[in-house]
């Protein structure tokens, strides 16, 4: 396919022109239909049927359906302007021009591997190494649209397989870089790969939308954002948690490792990851989670008095005053 294909926004060259059938083809609203009516009146679009000449003689709702080859059905162009008439000749050649139009504009597998995906490629990889802050010299609108005609042509299984791909291969990279991480950087590190990835999914997320609502959600029963934090819990932090949790317990038991905001953030992603974790240190989790721990109890006011106190003299140690 002719790359100028792609950047097309109007016509009957990209899906943002067309009309979606419960199989999500879309056939030319703006095509197909203009060339046909002539002086006839039409149906609503909705419906994908054109009415015959207007008039106490008019004739049934004509369907307009392309067939496998993607030749109008239900048409007949010479019975509606004459047989043999020049309005036979001029809707014919209308009619020929609509289809090879839209054969034209098929985006084949092969398109989609060579000219589609890659795209794609490029723009989530840009996404998934990007730092906070940093500016992504990508349009976002054309990725947009290209992820769009993509599932207009029935691609979408195939991009969905190819995304969860691409994102595991990134994942257990990163996951391969922390386990080479001394101690003393390994909470800091972490923390950025949490950051970096959910940061990411802000903006991947959107870009595959219309995947996501015609694909994932109609056919898998899932979300897309779901399955990619997932990809995350199984291929990072399953695998780092136990050298991960021993680390944040040391940290909290002695003030200012880290910085607070880095322990929250990590805790609290954790937490969003799988909640179960909870158990693996309770006390920790409640410092950033509300209600994780049981009311508290008459009885233990004074073991909370004491714990007050321990975080006092530890705070004024390391400089603060009261």
């Amino acid at each position: 396919m002719e790359e100028e294909s792609m950047e097309e926004e109007g016509g009957g060259g990209g899906c943002e022109a067309m009309m979606d059938d419960q199989n999500h083809n879309n056939w030319g609203a703006g095509g197909y239909g203009r060339h046909l009516l002539g002086p006839a009146t039409a149906a609503p679009l909705g419906d994908r049927f054109l009415r015959g000449p207007a008039g106490p003689s008019a004739g049934p709702l004509l369907p307009v359906e392309p067939d496998a080859n993607g030749v109008l059905r239900g048409c007949d162009p010479a019975g509606a302007a004459g047989k043999g008439g020049p309005g036979a000749i001029a809707a014919a050649i209308n009619i020929n021009a609509s289809t090879s139009k839209f054969l034209m504009n098929v985006i084949t597998i092969e398109d989609y591997k060579s000219t589609y995906w890659p795209k794609l490629d490029s723009a989530i990889d840009q996404l998934l190494t990007q730092s906070p802050g940093d500016y992504i010299p990508i349009s976002y609108e054309q990725i947009y649209s290209c992820v769009y005609k993509c599932v207009c042509q029935q691609h979408s299984e195939q991009m969905y397989s190819d995304l969860i791909k691409k994102i595991t291969n990134h994942l257990e990279t990163v996951s391969k870089e922390l386990q080479a991480s001394p101690p003393d950087l390994y909470i800091e590190r972490f923390n950025i790969a949490l950051g970096q990835y959910m940061g990411a999914l802000q903006s991947i997320v959107p870009l595959f939308i219309y995947m996501n609502k015609f694909y994932i959600e109609t056919k898998l029963n899932r979300d897309l954002k779901d399955d990619l934090i997932k990809l995350f819990t199984e291929h990072v932090a399953e695998k780092h948690i136990y050298n991960l949790m021993p680390l944040l317990l040391e940290a909290q038991s002695t003030p200012f490792q880290i910085t607070p905001s880095t322990m929250a953030n990590i805790v609290k992603g954790l937490y969003t990851l799988r909640p179960e974790w909870v158990q693996m240190a309770p006390a920790l989790f409640s410092k950033f989670i509300p209600n994780i721990l049981p009311p508290a109890v008459e009885s233990e006011l004074q073991e909370y008095a004491a714990q007050d106190q321990k975080l006092q003299r530890e705070l004024m140690q390391n400089g603060f005053t009261r």
